[in-house]
């Protein structure tokens, strides 16, 4: 069994059990929780942290009322019955420290531990990488053609920590998405083409938010419980000052290579695995149609604003947006080592 760190365990009340309308204070104030709606006109922090612990969202429903859903980020039951299996938090707290130590300890990558790796979760790198291209454990694949998953995990690696984060705080958005999925699922009110929560907001942004739930499940390429059975798209509109800033920063690209950069840099077509795969290996998935790019979830989370992104990859990030994680070649000396 690989070794798994648990990390973030300040004891909070859980979310578990409280599907059933309940009450949490928020800025002294007893507010309703999901499906209750809040009052019209009060503006609450989002996400936020009430007295009593939970974190949540606020969101817009289908009847264009505001109402707050707990989300917190927490290692729960799988107790919900989708099909023939169950779906739930699980192991949302879990760091592979057995291959990934520094990962665990310090939130990134060492670049010598990665260089080194040849497993990971007991599977030979070169068999995830095999699977992990298209056209294998899926049709999309979780790395494009010419990556390879160390090269991946490498990449986004360094893109992290340009960006000044750390590979936990890019999960935790997608998991209070998945979270607050998993609430409105638990209450009947998400169907398999419909959301009733269709917008939640996030350091000040309004989220769009859409999902799917597929037939049956995808699985993991690594050696863990991890599966995916929602397709999941979430998009946000730039504001005024965003806008004029990349027209102004990019004014040397064609509308159409900027209007694409945008939508890159705003856009996401996910998966409920991506949380899981980033706070345990750092793992975005390599560039597929499914991945999430550490930069996209800076930008569309509010985690860091337009011009510390562009500080970070100045006149760049059309390019690092799209350019691949090339695996690299090896050395002879590698081969005959192997050999």
């Amino acid at each position: 069994m690989v070794a798994m760190a648990v990390i973030g365990t300040v004891a909070v009340p859980s979310d578990a059990g409280l599907a059933t309308q309940t009450i949490v204070t928020i800025q002294q104030q007893q507010i309703p929780v999901y499906p209750g709606i809040l009052p019209a006109g009060l503006t609450l922090p989002s996400p936020g942290t009430t007295k009593e612990g939970h974190e949540y969202l606020v969101v817009r429903t289908a009847a264009g009322a505001n109402a707050v859903v707990l989300v917190t980020v927490e290692n729960g039951p799988l107790n919900l019955q989708y099909g023939a299996e169950k779906i739930g938090k699980d192991e949302q707290l879990k760091v592979n420290v057995g291959d990934f130590p520094t990962l665990a300890a310090t939130g990134l990558h060492s670049a010598v531990e990665l260089e080194r790796t040849s497993t990971i979760t007991g599977k030979r790198v070169a068999e995830i990488t095999r699977i992990g291209r298209p056209g294998m454990a899926s049709g999309s694949g979780f790395l494009a053609q010419d990556e390879d998953i160390l090269s991946v995990l490498q990449g986004d690696n360094e893109l992290v920590g340009r960006l000044g984060l750390k590979h936990r705080d890019l999960a935790i958005p997608l998991f209070h998405v998945w979270n607050l999925l998993l609430r409105e699922y638990e209450l009947g009110k998400l169907g398999r083409f419909k959301d009733d929560v269709g917008s939640y907001w996030y350091h000040g942004r309004e989220i769009h938010l859409r999902s799917q739930q597929t037939k049956g499940f995808q699985e993991s390429i690594f050696n863990d419980e991890i599966k995916g059975a929602f397709e999941i798209e979430l998009w946000r509109e730039l504001d005024v000052g965003e806008w004029e800033f990349l027209n102004e920063a990019y004014a040397h690209l064609r509308t159409a290579e900027r209007e694409a950069m945008i939508g890159r840099l705003t856009r996401l077509r996910t998966g409920e695995m991506e949380p899981y795969y980033i706070m345990r290996y750092g793992f975005y998935e390599g560039h597929t149609e499914y991945r999430v790019d550490p930069i996209a979830l800076a930008m569309t989370f509010g985690l860091k604003p337009l011009t510390e992104i562009e500080k970070a990859f100045p006149g760049e990030l059309h390019r690092v947006l799209t350019n691949h994680f090339t695996a690299r070649a090896k050395t002879q000396d590698e081969i005959k080592a192997k050999d």
